[in-house]
């Protein structure tokens, strides 16, 4: 199989990348990438003298480009993985948001849609089998409560640019769903960690103050709740609902692991006391619990998400195998390990 990854030089793409070609022999990965500032080709170290990889730098924007990424290799799947997934820089710049997540993914779809159809509710009979499967969030669905869950079935809420970009993405890949008759399939996921993933998120920054001994900032008061993911059973789920899902749906993917921000800023902290102990001597500072501090709020910081996966289940077949602390100890352990290649993204 010829299959497009896009977005397979960033955290998830990444993990998933080697993931593939780790576990099949007979797939090849056309990994498309921008290499913007979330990226980083260091992560492909392991896989880039591997001839069933082949990375191209290029945005996700440009047709011309993917149209040619189709004809030279005849892919037959895509995996869409490339998106702008920062919440406060699309705050900040929202534009950004709109053009890759909303814009670019309309383009790689259309692109599929037209290399493998005949016309509406007809495939090639070369890409009979051709599936887009296009990977979102759970914070499509806004913020719960301090009870209950998303489903399938839950309605669309975003509350920042961010999740309003993914959302719009959702919406048009359905479509052609329900428009063309397109072999489209769709996975939200809640927060992921682990290995390879970039410094501005939650729990790298908190890894990357910590070790600094700088303030380790948390918002508001810390309460706000999320499901954690690890990257790896993320990447299996994909892998799954690639293969076994149901053409048209959706499934949402949860890690079972709910905590406050102030907890999993004091889980990594007690790591960290274990493992890399703060010399007594060192700016006052006898454990890293000292630097947490509560800041200000950011705008429509949504307050919990939580997932319930059994339709993913129950008609996949998929089980998370990693256990949390476990994660979270490899995850700090790479970090640990790999701090050059961390600060040495790729331009």
């Amino acid at each position: 199989m010829n299959l497009l990854v896009t977005g397979g030089a960033g955290f998830i793409g990444s993990n998933f990348v080697i993931y593939m070609l780790g576990k099949y022999k007979d797939i090849q990965i056309i990994n498309l990438d921008h290499l913007t500032y979330a990226a980083n080709l260091r992560y492909l170290d392991s896989i880039m003298d591997d001839p069933r990889h082949i990375f191209v730098k290029g945005n996700i924007c440009d047709r011309s480009l993917v149209e040619t990424l189709f004809d030279q290799y005849e892919i037959e799947g895509v995996i869409h993985l490339a998106a702008e997934s920062h919440v406060d820089n699309s705050i900040k710049n929202p534009m950004a948001f709109i053009e890759t997540n909303v814009l670019g993914t309309s383009n790689v779809l259309d692109v599929a849609r037209r290399y493998w159809m005949e016309q509406v509710g007809s495939y090639k009979e070369r890409f009979k089998n051709a599936r887009f499967h296009h990977v979102s969030t759970d914070e499509v669905y806004g913020s719960l409560g301090i009870e209950g869950f998303f489903t399938e079935e839950s309605q669309y809420a975003p509350t920042s640019p961010y999740s309003a970009s993914k959302a719009s993405s959702d919406m048009i890949v359905r479509s052609y769903f329900s428009t063309y008759g397109m072999n489209v399939v769709i996975t939200n996921c809640s927060n992921n960690y682990g290995p390879r993933q970039h410094e501005e998120k939650l729990i790298p920054t908190i890894i990357r103050k910590a070790l600094a001994l700088e303030s380790i900032p948390i918002y508001g008061d810390g309460k706000n709740i999320r499901d954690w993911l690890y990257v790896e059973d993320h990447c299996r789920a994909i892998e799954q609902v690639f293969f076994k899902g149901k053409a048209g749906e959706t499934y949402l993917i949860g890690g079972h692991n709910e905590y406050s921000n102030i907890e999993i800023a004091c889980k990594i902290c007690e790591s960290l006391n274990k493992l890399m102990p703060i010399r007594k001597d060192e700016k006052g500072i006898t454990c890293y619990e000292q630097l947490i501090e509560l800041v200000k709020d950011r705008p429509g910081h949504d307050f919990r998400y939580a997932i319930d996966d059994s339709k993913l289940k129950k008609e996949v077949g998929f089980e998370i195998l990693s256990d949390f602390d476990q994660g979270m100890e490899k995850t700090i352990r790479w970090f640990l390990n790999n701090d050059a290649v961390v600060k040495n993204n790729e331009d």
